[in-house]
């Protein structure tokens, strides 16, 4: 299945810009039909689920109370 630039921003929570710029290094794979480029969903879904794993550890992080008393000895 092909989508867009924007499409795919929008899949993988990215500025739209970045993926251009990608585009134009040669670092993804893209066809331009004339007027924008289309990107194989597909070749991204390992990289989604990776960006969910990360999100997911990064709210647990967040939710995380830091302890109120952390007896901590100065070795001085």
């Amino acid at each position: 299945m092909y989508i867009t630039v924007e499409e795919l921003a929008e899949y993988l929570i990215l500025p739209s810009e970045y993926l251009y710029d990608q585009i134009r290094k040669g670092n993804l794979k893209a066809v331009f039909d004339g007027s924008q480029y289309l990107l194989n969903k597909d070749q991204f879904k390992w990289h989604k689920h990776q960006l969910d794993l990360k999100l997911e550890e990064l709210r647990r992080d967040a939710l995380e109370e830091i302890p109120e008393d952390i007896d901590v000895k100065d070795e001085d």
